[in-house]
C-alpha cells in the first residue's frame, strides 16, 4: 500500500512539473521604479471647527514597486506634497477676505498594492500607512492676519480665528493613505498609471493637550497623479 501511494505521489509531482514551471515564469518577482506628479486638494480637521474649504497644491515624487505573486505587491514612495487649508469667509458673509496656508511635506508611504486585469491594462488598489515631515509653511492673505482684530469688517466673535497666526508646532505627520487607479502596460517593461488617492492624517499640527486651544488639527487631502514606471528586474 505504501508503495502504491508513493507511485501516486511521484506521478502527481511529475504531472505538476510543467504547471509549476509555468507558474514560476508567470509569477516571477519583478521590481519597477518610476516617477509621478499631480495635484492635491486639501483641508484640515479642526476641533473646535474652523470655517474652511479645500485649497489646491502640487505633489510629485519617485516610487518603487515590488511584486512577487500575481495580484499582490508592495510600494514605497518619496513625495514632495503640498497640503493645507483655505478659510471660507463667504460662510461668514465676508467674501472680501481671503486666507490660505500651504504646508509642504516630504511624505513616505508604504503601501500594499493589489492589482487585477490583463497584461496590457490593469486596475489597482493601494492601501497603507504614510509618514511625513514638514519642510515649509507659507501664508497667502489679503489682510493683516497677525492683527485681524483691528481689521475693519473682519468677522469675529462667532468664528474661530486662532489658527490664522499660530505657528505649526508639530512638523512630523502620519496617517493612512488609500488609492485606486488604472495602469497601461507598454512593451512589457514600460507602463503609465493614473491614480486617485485619499490621505487622512492622524497627527496634529498644533499641540493638543487639555490646556491647548485645538483638540485636533489633522490634515486630509485628495491627490490625482499621473506616473510612469519601468521594470528593472
Amino acid at each position: 500500500m505504501r508503495s502504491f501511494f508513493s507511485k501516486i505521489i511521484a506521478v502527481t509531482l511529475f504531472a505538476l512539473i510543467p504547471t509549476l514551471s509555468y507558474a514560476q515564469r508567470e509569477y516571477s518577482p519583478n521590481l519597477a521604479i518610476g516617477g509621478k506628479a499631480g495635484a492635491t486638494m486639501s483641508k484640515m480637521s479642526f476641533s473646535p471647527e474652523v470655517h474652511q474649504k479645500f485649497t489646491n497644491g502640487l505633489t510629485m515624487g519617485i516610487t518603487a514597486r515590488y511584486t512577487e505573486e500575481k495580484h499582490f505587491g508592495l510600494i514605497a514612495e518619496i513625495n514632495l506634497t503640498q497640503r493645507g487649508w483655505a478659510e471660507d469667509f463667504a460662510e461668514d458673509e465676508a467674501p472680501q477676505f481671503s486666507y490660505s496656508r500651504t504646508l509642504t511635506y516630504i511624505q513616505i508611504p508604504f503601501l500594499t498594492h493589489i492589482y487585477f486585469g490583463s497584461k496590457k491594462f490593469r486596475g489597482f488598489v493601494n492601501l497603507g500607512p504614510e509618514f511625513g515631515y514638514m519642510i515649509g509653511s507659507s501664508i497667502s492673505a489679503n489682510f493683516d492676519y497677525k492683527n485681524y482684530a483691528s481689521v475693519e469688517g473682519f468677522p469675529q466673535g462667532y468664528r474661530t480665528n486662532e489658527q490664522l497666526n499660530m505657528e505649526v508646532q508639530n512638523k512630523f505627520d502620519y496617517g493612512i493613505a488609500a488609492g485606486v487607479g488604472v495602469e497601461w502596460i507598454l512593451k512589457r517593461k514600460h507602463s503609465f498609471f493614473l491614480e486617485g488617492r485619499y490621505y487622512y492624517g492622524l497627527g496634529n499640527i498644533y499641540k493638543a493637550t487639555k490646556r491647548d486651544f485645538f483638540a485636533a488639527s489633522r490634515g486630509m487631502s485628495i491627490e490625482i497623479t499621473l506616473g510612469y514606471m519601468i521594470r528593472v528586474r
